[in-house]
Formats: structure tokens, C-alpha cells, sequence
């Protein structure tokens, strides 16, 4: 879980999720969640956080019905696919979900 002040200090990453969510025409619940395992797996390192960001977004938009392609949310994330492709199915068993078998 997470603090609410998590939101004001990642507010810059928060915005990028709203940005990228708004080119992938995201619904909001699909938004909410990206945002909720964003700050819920928030990486310590920097560097680490675009891709973290990333591959919330991926796992929201799937968990909402919404999926989208790895590839597009790389391209709207800027990011490779590759680090979706890395982080996603631990992200999604982080939070307690089950990974599809696909």
C-alpha cells in the first residue's frame, strides 16, 4: 500500500501515466489502476520507474478489460517492449493477482 503523500512526491510520474494513458484512449478505471500499482510497487531507483510505470499501465489497462499491446504501451510510455515484456507478470503477482496462462 501506499502513503497519500506518495501522490504529491511522484506527481511528475503521474502525470506521464495520465499522458500516455490519454494516447493509449484509456478508460479511467484502467488509469486508476496503473496509478494504484505504480505507487503500490514504486522502485526506489530512479532509473527503474519508467519502466515500473510502464508496465502498470500494461497491467491496468488488462485488469480493466482494456488490453492493449505491448508494443503500443511502449511506444506511448517510451520505453522498449522488452521492459514490459520483463516486469509485468511480477508486478501482476506482486499485488496478489494471478497471471494469465497466455
Amino acid at each position: 500500500m501506499y502513503r497519500a503523500s506518495d501522490r504529491v512526491e511522484q506527481d511528475e510520474w503521474l502525470s506521464e501515466i495520465e499522458a500516455a494513458a490519454e494516447t493509449l484512449d484509456l478508460g479511467t478505471q484502467a488509469r486508476s489502476h496503473a496509478v494504484d500499482l505504480f505507487l503500490s510497487t514504486l522502485p526506489d531507483e530512479e532509473r527503474s520507474k519508467r519502466a515500473s510505470l510502464a508496465a502498470s499501465l500494461y497491467v491496468g489497462a488488462l485488469v480493466a478489460g482494456e488490453e492493449r499491446s505491448q508494443t503500443a504501451v511502449a511506444d506511448a510510455t517510451g520505453v522498449s517492449r522488452l521492459s514490459i515484456q520483463k516486469r509485468w507478470k511480477a508486478l501482476i503477482e506482486r499485488v496478489g493477482l494471478e497471471a494469465p496462462d497466455w
